[in-house]
């Protein structure tokens, strides 16, 4: 009976210490520069929409693919890497995405086929690594 004590009463200190010792600050990211506007024409802000709209066009259950028509506004903030807040009004395309040629698309007009969405992509950055990685991805029609 006392072993039996013994294993429970080092097992509670075991996790009394693990708990005591797990920081919730830690998982925070640290804010080293607030959100600021930048201009859309940036190399970094072209690389991050292009690797958006891909994953976007990669999720979305649509046939066609959709194309950036406006940058409504882009901001960074920097943490432990550039993250880039971007919002877009996107259109879809002529291009179905099985043909793995998007050179030649224009966006659908006058046509059943239509559609315009608005969206918020948060993409975060390591542009010196060549990584990138959508963090959030929402987007409403217009």
């Amino acid at each position: 009976m006392t072993r039996l004590g013994g294993s429970c009463l080092f097992l509670l200190t075991l996790v009394v210490a693990l708990v005591a010792s797990t920081d919730p600050d830690k998982n925070k990211v640290k804010v080293i520069r607030e959100l600021k506007v930048i201009d859309a024409s940036n190399y970094n802000v072209k690389q991050c929409l292009w690797f958006a709209m891909q994953e976007y066009n990669k999720e979305s259950e649509d046939k066609y693919i959709f194309h950036v028509v406006k940058i409504v506004q882009v901001q960074l903030q920097v943490t432990d890497r550039l993250e880039y807040f971007i919002d877009v009004e996107i259109a879809r395309s002529n291009c179905r995405k099985l043909s793995n040629s998007n050179e030649n698309c224009v966006t659908q007009e006058n046509s059943k086929l239509a559609k315009k969405m608005t969206c918020s992509f948060i993409v975060g950055a390591l542009p010196w690594n060549a990584e990138f990685t959508v963090m959030k991805m929402q987007c409403a029609d217009l």
